[in-house]
């Protein structure tokens, strides 16, 4: 067993190696004017400074939980679900850490090169993140093999104490990765509307100043939001998708093997981290195929690498699969595969939603003329609708997972569509590159044509966000079902009764805690984006020559704002996410079950409605702006602003945070689950 796992451990420390040359392509590309420098310097010390206090702070609650586990689980003799729970969480928050330190160097890089050409702005801002791609799948590939291996060697290597003690010990791992995950992604949510509300509402319609203005003191504070919620965030989302992906099939590998009398049946244990391992090489080698011309699309430049990377995938994984598995290694391909197709679709779906110039948003945007409620009520419309095709394709490869090889292909059909993740998150980390590189070519006053091509870059990168969301929603679905399934292993839960109250009001618990949760992402975006909302305003009443732009607006005190409130306010929705499954199953492990599966559901669809929402609402005032309905400035316009500002917490911080949730409500049930047994 020991050769494949350090092939395995291999590929994470060739991600990070090649993660680390492309920090260096991006450190060493031309910085730009002096002014430009100065800006992007504002940025990255707001970003740092907001990261060290966020770190600060988790590192207290890593602390306690990992003291906690350990004394709960030393009378069983698996007290490592300790050890495994800091490593994921330190992994987890070093790829957030290195993620944001390049994305921040390339924003401003991505700027320079734009006075070139848009070929070589997309090249920077591909390049930077493509760091926070490999850091992800290079460290929690490296952190999952290497414990993997330890632990295997120390424990033991037979069946019995890989499936009885080894894989327990091992999902501390996926519960310090979901753990840091959420955190970063509400705080980093409630970080970025709140600078983003702040700047548009007082900005762009009391003021009557363009966007990324550096009159508006709260444009720095967005800039630094565009890097916390959607490089940092994302990255963590993603991190914990794929290592919840990996660890569930692990724990379903031996019951799927002995069910068919498989000869090996560790094989099916160690083949998923080795898929994960050949995904890494795979997607180091789609980033290759990232390439486009002055007067090329960059969307389709984009798109060949996510789907190049799908295509690679098959082969390889099939020679993987056919050499580890004795057993129906054509069943698990078709899994995988399922999954693989399915977030394609549900990606397809998203940008058929959320894209401009589709019907959707041109709907939401004709809406606007008639002002700001039938603009809400279309884009309320819109997400529910968007929730459709989505439920039916994870419906599809569920069913269809299911009938070809059990839970275990359930969880490979997760594996599936999270394999090449490296390549799909450094297309989602390119989009808020694009973005700053957008607002600093702004703030420093560069040509137009500049700002044109850098708009070009930032209009993919919507798009692209609004797929990687999509793409996240999917994903923590089939890794959420696949973590049930092993709970459900994990607890020796013969089934679920529907019938049993008990069973059901933990499906009606599990349904409330998104909206719950969500309740509370909102209502602390509303009160950090008042607050600075006040700030703003109190800038543009008190500093004489502010309007005019003969004065300079104080920064720092809008970061001050957006860190001091996210931090604040990220705590109690993390903390219901993990005490709320640990009570419940001292209930019983029907109640926890039925918990799950209430908010697996809710939280699904709630994700899938706010983040399509959000991201109609965003591009139907994009379409505006561009000149329909009367463009800037019109009735149209302010309504669609409002629509805008409302979707903000939908798309960037309550809808990603559910992905999370779920996730992390999953695996605190595997993690709990042998005591309840």
């Amino acid at each position: 067993m020991n050769e494949p796992l350090i092939a395995v451990a291999a590929a994470g420390v060739l991600a990070l190696i090649f993660a680390f040359w492309r920090a260096r392509v991006v450190a060493r590309a031309d910085a730009g004017t002096d002014e430009m420098i100065e800006i992007a310097g504002y940025i990255r010390e707001g970003a740092m400074a907001f990261l060290n206090r966020e770190y600060r702070v988790l590192a207290i609650f890593v602390l306690v939980v990992a003291g906690l586990l350990a004394a709960v689980n030393l009378p069983r003799g698996t007290s490592l679900v300790a050890v495994s729970f800091m490593v994921g969480a330190v992994c987890s928050g070093l790829a957030g850490f290195f993620g944001m330190r390049v994305a921040t160097l390339a924003n401003v890089r991505t700027a320079a090169a734009a006075r070139h050409s848009i070929a070589r702005a997309l090249d920077v801002a591909f390049t930077g993140g493509s760091v926070m791609g490999m850091c992800v799948v290079g460290l929690g590939v490296l952190g999952l093999s290497g414990l993997f291996l330890i632990y295997v060697n120390t424990i033991g290597s037979d069946v019995t104490s890989v499936t009885g003690k080894v894989l327990a010990i091992l999902s501390g791992f996926s519960l310090g990765a979901s753990s840091i995950a959420l955190f970063a992604r509400v705080g980093g949510g409630i970080y970025t509307k709140a600078a983003d509300i702040g700047a548009d509402l007082v900005g762009k319609l009391e003021a009557g100043i363009p966007e990324d203005d550096p009159r508006n003191p709260a444009s720095i504070a967005d800039a630094v939001g565009d890097n916390v919620g959607d490089v940092a965030g994302m990255g963590a989302d993603l991190f914990e998708s794929y290592v919840g992906a990996i660890i569930g099939a692990m724990i379903l590998g031996v019951p799927y093997a002995t069910s068919l009398g498989a000869a090996e049946p560790l094989n099916y244990v160690v083949l998923p981290l080795v898929l994960a391992g050949l995904g890494i090489v795979v997607s180091i080698l789609a980033t290759f195929l990232v390439r486009t011309s002055e007067d090329g699309n960059p969307q389709v430049a984009l798109n060949l690498g996510v789907f190049g990377s799908a295509i690679l995938m098959l082969p390889v994984a099939y020679f993987a699969i056919d050499y580890f598995a004795d057993q129906g290694a054509l069943n698990i391909l078709g899994a995988m595969v399922l999954g693989l197709s399915g977030g394609v679709g549900i990606a397809l779906a998203t940008e058929y939603y959320t894209a401009s110039g589709r019907g959707p948003v041109n709907a939401i945007a004709a809406s606007s003329l008639t002002g700001t409620a039938t603009n809400i009520i279309a884009g309320l419309g819109i997400g529910m609708q968007s929730t459709t095709i989505p439920i039916m394709v994870i419906a599809g490869a569920l069913v269809g997972a299911h009938e070809l090889a059990g839970l275990y292909g359930i969880a490979m059909a997760g594996l599936g569509m999270l394999c090449t993740v490296g390549i799909q998150l450094a297309v989602d980390a390119y989009g808020p590159i694009a973005d700053n590189a957008g607002g600093i070519a702004e703030m420093s006053h560069l040509p137009p044509e500049v700002r044109a091509r850098t708009d070009q870059l930032d209009a993919v990168g919507n798009t692209t966000a609004a797929i990687g969301k999509g793409f996240a929603i999917g994903s923590a679905a089939l890794t959420a079902l696949a973590l049930f399934s092993a709970f459900r292993t994990q607890a020796q839960l013969e089934r679920l009764d529907l019938l049993n109250p008990i069973v059901m009001a933990g499906v009606f618990v599990g349904g409330m805690i998104p909206f719950l949760f969500s309740s509370m992402a909102m209502k602390a975006v509303g009160d950090a984006a008042g607050e600075m909302i006040e700030e703003v305003r109190r800038q543009f009443r008190e500093i004489p020559g502010l309007m005019e732009g003969t004065a300079k607006a104080d920064y720092r005190r809008c970061v001050d704002i957006s860190t001091s409130a996210a931090i604040r306010r990220m705590i109690v929705p993390g903390l219901l996410a993990v005490t709320v499954p640990v009570v419940t199953g001292f209930i019983g492990k029907e109640a926890l079950g039925g918990l799950l599966a209430g908010v697996t559901v809710s939280g699904v669809l709630l994700a899938l409605f706010m983040s399509n929402a959000g991201g109609a609402w965003d591009n139907a005032k994009k379409v505006i702006e561009a000149g329909e309905h009367g463009g800037k400035g019109s009735e149209a316009h302010k309504a669609a602003v409002v629509g805008d500002t409302v979707g903000d917490p939908f798309k960037d911080t309550a809808g990603p945070s559910l992905n999370i949730l779920i996730k992390l409500m999953a695996i605190v049930a595997v993690v709990i689950a042998p005591l309840l047994v």
